[in-house]
């Protein structure tokens, strides 16, 4: 399965780069993020019927059997190899470092709950810095959702 996974990315990504065009051109063209977009290419998002016209328009190059691979539900998963390329490394790293202090500020702000990972917005930007120097710009744009008291009241299972 990660054999066909791989020849379905390798081909997508061949029509991204055979267009030219760069993650930011293709999420204008499509009105979606700029990670979104790297999300479909890799096959870790989900294309949806009303979006694949615009994709299609941005890569005319795709063929119907890539679309058609990218609307089924892909099968999100990684590579933990990808844990040593450098860029992917410094973003764990830095999650890690800076996550009890986020995970605390989230729960001062909203209470006992989590960002989501589904309902998740993200994307990427080139800023200029205090000093004229390039910075990267992540933005994670999570739905809040707080976690719930269980109460045995509410399982389906115990109900008459």
């Amino acid at each position: 399965m990660a054999e066909i996974k791989a020849s379905f990315v390798n081909r997508l990504l061949l029509v991204k780069r055979q267009s030219g065009k760069s993650y930011n051109q293709i999420a204008e063209e499509t009105g979606l993020t700029n990670v979104y977009v790297g999300q479909l290419l890799r096959r870790q998002a989900q294309l949806k019927p009303e979006t694949a016209p615009k994709l299609r328009a941005a890569l005319p190059l795709l063929t119907q059997d890539l679309l058609e691979e990218m609307m089924r539900p892909p099968m999100r998963s990684y590579d933990p190899n990808l844990l040593q390329e450098p860029t992917i490394y410094r973003l764990n790293e830095a999650v890690m470092h800076f996550g009890e202090s986020i995970k605390e500020m989230i729960n001062e702000e909203f209470g006992d709950g989590i960002m989501s990972a589904i309902d998740f917005i993200c994307s990427v930007d080139k800023v200029k810095g205090a000093h004229g120097e390039d910075r990267v710009l992540l933005t994670f744009n999570g739905k809040y959702l707080p976690h719930t008291e269980q109460k045995s009241e509410d399982m389906i299972s115990r109900r008459n």
